[in-house]
């Protein structure tokens, strides 16, 4: 199965050439994407249509291992991100 780490860099590359845009220009764009989905996730959730919905989620404090060790430790609370394909997008992929 073939793996690769999806870059920010590399969506910059593609979209440049996709629309002929400079490399600053499509640089803007994705930064001033990635600031605007991360200040609407902040406020609530976020749903792109035909894309899929990221979500807030709130985890709470727990007791992890190391598996090497076994040696326990505290995971503090903290906050994630939960991210869900729209159905358009999962059945293409099928």
């Amino acid at each position: 199965m073939f793996k690769k780490k999806l870059k920010k860099k590399d969506i910059i590359d593609n979209l440049g050439k996709k629309t002929g845009f400079s490399l600053n220009l499509s640089k803007k764009l994705i930064n001033d994407l990635v600031i605007i989905l991360i200040e609407d996730i902040k406020s609530g959730s976020v749903n792109l249509k035909n894309v899929g919905s990221f979500k807030l989620i709130k985890k709470k404090e727990r007791v992890g291992r190391n598996p090497k060790t076994k040696e326990e430790f505290i995971i503090s609370s903290r906050k994630s991100i939960s991210f869900t394909t729209s159905k358009k997008i999962a059945e293409s992929l099928d």
